[in-house]
Formats: structure tokens, sequence, C-alpha cells
């Protein structure tokens, strides 16, 4: 789901980024009043968490790859505003820093993922585990269906937008000038292994997170309970929240290199040069139903495909021979781009604090 520059319009992105901007001012004024010093660790360890869980690929039916997001648990606890943040800070992280995915579509990236994830699966969450305890086996059933339901939405945008470009966007032959496939391609090469293999895993890590939680640390889960009151023994976050998360973020970290293990690439995220290539064409059209190729790259995809260049390309730094490490020290590099972060926005939100302050 993290669209490569090229694949969208310059007019397309232009109005993903609005509905992303629309979703971070919102998210961003709706945060304002509780953006302090538990607020800022709290979306910092969502940040790392989605950056990590996106990193785990997996193999998906046609040959192609796809993850899970981390939005689910985020909005949980986060509630949706929170949510968006920490997943756009992690496809921001990704994007400027690793390639993964475009900045001409990094609206679009937090869009589908960031914008629109987290507000399906907190909608969801929500009305499945209306009035349920904040220990009740429901809420854990609510939060594996909003994850399978945030990761498909997510995906089915995605989809719609690589579809349309198509119609909207070609030459005088009629040849596509961005993505190259017709909703009648795209929907179905997307959907099929999001709905068996992708939603599942964003499913069954929001609902065993949220299980994890409801025996550790269940006053994490009250802000969008719905709940007027904190159930028995609720009433108190213990003092090792936040090192329990960041703990949980650790051991996701340590196993990274296992997401490294699932071959091909993500359908939609194919480079220019693979559209040239007899190897990189057939893997193309054996992920799309066997529908032909254009005879070349799509003009916009080779014009915006080098707009950027990523300092640590496809999380394979250039001084490190073992892919593997070099997988596992990315991973250790966006956690602690993360930190930084946080760390800075602190500071700022201390200074702010005590310039404000009644002298």
């Amino acid at each position: 789901m993290h669209i490569p520059d090229g694949y969208l319009s310059p007019s397309t992105c232009a109005v993903l980024y609005g509905g992303a901007g629309a979703g971070w001012y919102g998210a961003l004024r709706r945060v304002r009043r509780t953006l302090n010093a538990r607020m800022v660790p709290l979306v910092s360890v969502f940040a790392a968490f989605s950056f990590i869980v996106m990193m785990f690929n997996l193999p998906l039916p046609g040959g192609t790859t796809g993850h899970a997001l981390g939005v689910t648990i985020a909005a949980i606890v986060l509630g949706p505003a929170g949510a968006i943040l920490a997943v756009s800070i992690a496809i921001t992280i990704q994007a400027l820093f690793f390639g993964d995915g475009g900045i001409t579509t990094l609206g679009a990236n937090c869009f589908n993922m960031a914008v629109a994830g987290s507000l399906v699966a907190y909608f969801t969450y929500r009305v499945v585990a209306a009035g349920a305890a904040l220990t009740a086996r429901r809420r854990v059933l609510a939060a594996a269906v909003a994850g399978y339901l945030a990761v498909n939405a997510s995906a089915f945008l995605a989809a719609v937008e690589f579809g349309v470009q198509p119609l909207l966007f070609h030459d005088a032959n009629g040849v596509p000038l961005y993505a190259p496939y017709s909703l009648r391609v795209a929907i179905p090469a997307m959907m099929i292994g999001h709905l068996l293999v992708a939603g599942v895993a964003e499913a069954a890590i929001s609902a065993g997170l949220v299980g994890f939680l409801q025996a550790s640390d269940p006053a994490l889960l009250f802000n969008t309970s719905g709940l007027t009151g904190m159930t028995e023994g609720a009433s108190a976050a213990p003092r090792g929240s936040l090192t329990r998360l960041w703990t949980t973020v650790g051991l996701f970290l340590v196993l990274t290199p296992l997401g490294f293990l699932a071959a091909g690439t993500a359908w939609g995220e194919w480079s220019a040069k693979q559209f040239s290539s007899e190897p990189g064409r057939a893997q193309i059209a054996a992920a799309s139903r066997n529908e032909p190729l254009p005879a070349a790259a799509p003009a916009g995809l080779q014009h915006l495909a080098g707009i950027w260049t990523a300092p640590i390309p496809a999380y394979a730094p250039q001084f490190i021979r073992s892919r593997t490490f070099g997988y596992l020290l990315s991973a250790m590099f966006g956690v602690g781009m993360v930190i930084v972060a946080s760390l800075l926005v602190r500071t700022w939100l201390s200074r702010r604090n005590v310039e404000s302050a009644p002298q």
C-alpha cells in the first residue's frame, strides 16, 4: 500500500494531499489540548510500532507481498487523532529515509493508511465493543474486526487510486501515463491478498495486543472505550505502562529480519526498470491476472520515479554486506528517528509551558 512516485498523476496526488492535510489538521486540533508529557510518548511508541509492523512483509497470492499496519491498536489506545499522527509519522520516515512509498504520493499513503485506516479502525471498534467492560472478551473480538476492516479499507482506497489512473490519464493513443492497470485488474489484485492474509495479520496483532493490555494495563483502553467511569481493576495505569509498550516494540524490532524472508514486490510498487526486463515483466503479469503490459514503463512513472533518492533505499544500507543485518539496522534507525522526534516535541512543549506559565 506504499504507493511509489510515478503511479499517481500530480493532480491525484494534490487531491489526496488535501485529504491527508484535512486529517492532519483535524488530528492536531483534537490532540492540542492533550499534547502533554503523557501524550507525546504514547504517540511516539505507536509510531515506532507501526513503523516496525510494516517491515514484516507477508507473502500474498500472485507472488506479491503485503503487511499489517499497526494502525488499529494505535486507534484503540490513542483515538483516531493520535493514531493519524502516529501512523503518518511512521509513513513519512519510511518515505524520506528508505524510499518506501513516494514523496509525491506521501499524501495518498497517509490518507489511505493513517487517516482512513484510523477512522475505520476506531469506529468499528467502538461499535463492536459498545458497552463492554474493559476486560471483556468482546473487546478482543472488536479489535480483530477493526483491524481486518481497517487494512482492507486502506487497500481498497489504494486499488481505486491505481485503477482510475488509466481511465483519467493517458496519451493520445490511450497508453496509460501512470499506473497501467484499470479498476478491473487493480481491485482484485490488491484485495485478494489483503482479504486473505494482510487483514488477518492486522486482526491477529490487534486482538493479541488488546488482550495483552487487558491483562497488564487496562487503563490504556479506557479513553476510547465509551465508558463513563473506570471499571474495577482499571482505576489507574501502572507506572511501567510505557516500559511495557517499548518492550513490546523492542521484541518486534528484534524479529524484523523475519519480514525480509517474504520474496517479491508488493503489487503496484514495481520500479520503472522492472517494466523493461523480462523477469520483471513476467512478475508483473503474474501478479496482474496476466493482463497485457505496456511496451515500456509509463511515461509519468519514468518521469517521477527519480524525484527523490532515499539515503537508505529498500532498507538496505550500502555499507552493510549482510542484507538481513542491514534490515535490522534500518529498523533500529527508524525507531531512533521516532524517538528523536518525540524528544524534540517534548522539549518544545516544556519550553512553551514555561513561557506561558504566570510569573
